[in-house]
């Protein structure tokens, strides 16, 4: 069994900057990509940013793309999000899962586990 805790969220002003961790359990967690999505009220979860297993192709949003920055430390089973630059669009539940052994896919069907979510909320 696999679980993901996230940590990290907040409240945040915009322009300011937070990172996000999820912290996973078992032994697999350098076998699998992983990625984070996200979830604001009233509207679907979408795609944020993924990262290969080995961490050498990472993909992001484009709504995300030069402002956050995923990473992954396998020795400490751990993935970050670093987010910069925040806007008050990227208010939202954040979640981070685990991926498939190859590749690094933008779809949440793709995933099969799933952390409970860290809010982040940025005021204007």
């Amino acid at each position: 069994q696999v679980q993901l805790v996230e940590s990290g969220g907040g409240l945040a002003q915009a322009g300011d900057s937070l990172r996000l961790s999820c912290a996973a359990s078992g032994r697999t967690f350098s076998q699998y990509a992983m990625g984070w999505f996200r979830q604001a009220p009233g509207k679907e979860r979408e795609f944020v940013a993924s990262i290969s297993r080995g961490g050498d192709m990472i993909r992001y949003a484009d709504s995300v793309k030069g402002r956050f920055a995923i990473s992954r430390d396998n020795a400490k089973k751990t993935m970050y999000l670093q987010m910069n630059s925040l806007k008050t669009e990227d208010t939202a539940v954040y979640y981070c899962a685990r991926g498939p052994p190859l590749g690094v896919p933008v779809v949440s069907s793709a995933y099969d586990y799933w952390g409970q979510g860290t809010q982040v909320t940025v005021s204007s």
